[in-house]
């Protein structure tokens, strides 16, 4: 029989299920509308829809290096409360979540979704996600990710703060073995630092042109009224520029761990212990629920 667009329609209203699921259930049960309602509630996934409406800022950040070493991944995956976050499936959901990233290398969460899922290729991994969201009772949902692929010449090192609710990620071009101790040290306290110190590029030349424009443009605007010559004004300018790198870029900013010496000058150290040249090339650093919406914003 054929399930006409209005059907599929009035069931995801009814029921807030996807229109796939609602086409499906549409054509198991033959058109009957009752019957569809009710056989996708016994699939979990009427209630599953509905309870991923509610806003979901807990959860935790995750690390995962691949088994095969070709790829490290930062995922944060969020859930309605601490409770359920500390619960078994709930990190077995997350984890089984980063190694699926890690295998299959989707671009983004929206590209994801789609997948054939790792840990169960005959279901995708939106369809996992509403499993799990009728299993454990709460919205659940990949918040994002970052995916560094790694080759020879190429380390990452992931720190996780506060059992999950900080997240970073660090990569490394470093010509020597990576798994030098002197190195291992010295990336995971730049991992340390990059969640303590929160930097937002990791080298001034990362800085949008337009920023850095911006950040002038005050600069000057707060000392017009000095009198002083342009000049002037000008190096001062360049000084509060200088300034904003040293808080805003990794290489810049001192070092939390000792501070008479900036992250740069602490990677120099480290190059010339190894006799080899190590560069940050680049870094993600996740807080936890810094992305969720509220129920407000959600609806």
């Amino acid at each position: 029989m054929e399930i006409t667009a209005s059907a599929v329609k009035e069931l995801r209203e009814k029921t807030g299920a996807g229109m796939m699921d609602c086409k499906k259930a549409l054509g198991e049960t033959m058109g009957d509308f009752d019957k569809a309602v009710e056989y996708l509630r016994k699939k979990g996934i009427a209630s599953a829809s509905k309870k991923a409406g509610r806003a979901a800022k807990e959860g935790t950040i995750h690390s995962y290096v691949a088994a095969d070493g070709k790829s490290a991944v930062l995922v944060e995956v969020n859930c309605e409360t601490d409770f359920v976050a500390k619960t078994e499936q709930f990190k077995k959901f997350v984890n089984d979540m980063a190694t699926h990233v890690a295998t299959a290398s989707p671009a983004d969460v929206e590209s994801m979704l789609p997948q054939n899922f790792t840990a169960n290729p005959s279901q995708t991994v939106d369809v996992t996600i509403r499993e799990a969201i009728a299993t454990l009772g709460e919205n659940m949902l990949v918040s994002r990710f970052a995916r560094y692929p790694l080759s020879s010449g190429v380390e990452a090192t992931s720190y996780i703060h506060a059992g999950g609710k900080v997240g970073v990620l660090v990569e490394f071009a470093i010509a020597a073995k990576g798994k030098d101790p002197v190195f291992t040290e010295y990336a995971r306290n730049v991992a340390m630092h990059v969640a303590a110190a929160m930097p937002q590029f990791v080298n001034p030349k990362d800085v949008p042109a337009e920023l850095v424009a911006k950040e002038k443009e005050i600069a000057v605007a707060q000392m017009v009224a000095s009198g002083k010559p342009a000049a002037v004004l000008e190096k001062i300018a360049e000084g509060k520029i200088n300034k904003f790198y040293e808080e805003t870029c990794l290489v810049k900013q001192r070092y939390v761990k000792d501070p008479d010496k900036t992250i740069e000058a602490y990677t120099n150290e480290v190059s010339k212990a190894l006799g080899s040249p190590i560069s940050i090339t680049r870094f993600a650093r996740f807080g936890l629920g810094e992305t969720a919406k509220s129920e407000t914003e959600a609806n």
